[in-house]
């Protein structure tokens, strides 16, 4: 029992630092621009992991040939499109908002399997799904689910669903394409791809939007070393531990970890309408873990990939 208590500290502290790199993309978004922290915070992160999986990596670099394509395309999804999505939804929505559309990945990654590896959609996410849509219509309306039929939605959370959208089809893709690399080689190249991608995109910055200074160093360092290899570390081993599904359950507490943050360092209110939109939200994503029995009973559906990069 004391191993099992243990082991649900690994999920638990990587959600915690998840929480802590939302107020980081909040912190960033009018410090640095989100190409360049986008840029730097991989190129921190490639040169960490470079020392201890680029020698292992280069050994099996047969292998990993042929997979190149794909970690290309991973890692332009993973690591390039959200995190600069996000960082660029950071600019005009709120850290709470941004947290629950993170937290909507596991319901969409199981709805885009249905469409993707053709596994059939279950009752959990015929029901979750809109149950969850009706909590986003109520958060982002900021009480009257209405107002989004009447004004649209705000630019930062339209992003930051965008941003979700992606990263689920990170994972289902990443499923789709599975391999005998081992993780953290294969995290590695998807590094150095999106390293490659983003580089370009940096040059383009403005140089006021890509200067080190006091103020973006330290959110670069959290960003390329906690959130980028220590997070991913405590996921990968949570789900060798408990499971992808169980630790999937653990996104739920994505948006409280945030919200306790934006309010202690961002002084972000939250007002009644964040709790109710978010309650009815992550209950839609709820259902959808826990109710997995296939429509169709023809075939079961297999567990979702579990988030490894943040």
């Amino acid at each position: 029992m004391p191993r099992q208590t243990f082991a649900f500290l690994y999920p638990l502290i990587a959600i915690v630092l998840w929480a802590g790199n939302v107020i980081v993309s909040r912190l960033s978004a009018h410090a640095i621009g989100p190409q360049a922290i986008t840029f730097y915070r991989l190129l921190l992160a490639v040169a960490l992991l470079s020392l201890f999986v680029g020698r292992q990596t280069w050994r099996n670099r047969e292998a990993i040939w042929p997979h190149l394509g794909a970690f290309a395309i991973l890692g332009f999804l993973s690591m390039c499109l959200f995190q600069s999505l996000s960082y660029l939804a950071a600019e005009t929505t709120t850290a709470t908002n941004m947290a629950v559309f993170t937290a909507l990945t596991p319901l969409l990654t199981i709805a885009l399997s249905a469409v993707f590896l053709g596994e059939p959609p279950t009752y959990g996410v015929i029901f979750g799904g809109p149950l969850s849509f009706v909590g986003l219509l109520y958060l982002v309306g900021g009480g009257d689910a209405a107002a989004v039929m009447r004004d649209g939605i705000h630019p930062g959370d339209a992003l930051m669903l965008l941003a979700a959208f992606t990263y689920a089809l990170y994972g289902v893709l990443l499923k789709r394409w599975a391999n005998a690399v081992p993780t953290w080689q294969s995290t590695y190249m998807q590094a150095l791809f999106a390293l490659a991608a983003m580089f370009p995109a940096f040059l383009a910055t403005p140089a006021p939007l890509r200067q080190l200074n006091a103020e973006t160093l330290p959110l670069i360092a959290y960003a390329g070393a906690l959130a980028s290899v220590v997070l991913p570390f405590l996921w990968i081993a949570g789900v060798q531990k408990l499971g992808p599904n169980r630790c999937a359950i653990f996104m739920n507490l994505l948006p409280v970890f945030t919200a306790a943050a934006a309010i202690v360092m961002l002084g972000e209110p939250v007002k009644p309408f964040h709790v109710i939109g978010s309650a009815v939200a992550l209950a839609g994503v709820a259902c959808a873990q826990f109710f997995r029995r296939p429509i169709s009973r023809a075939r079961s559906v297999a567990e979702p990939e579990a988030v490894r990069d943040v």
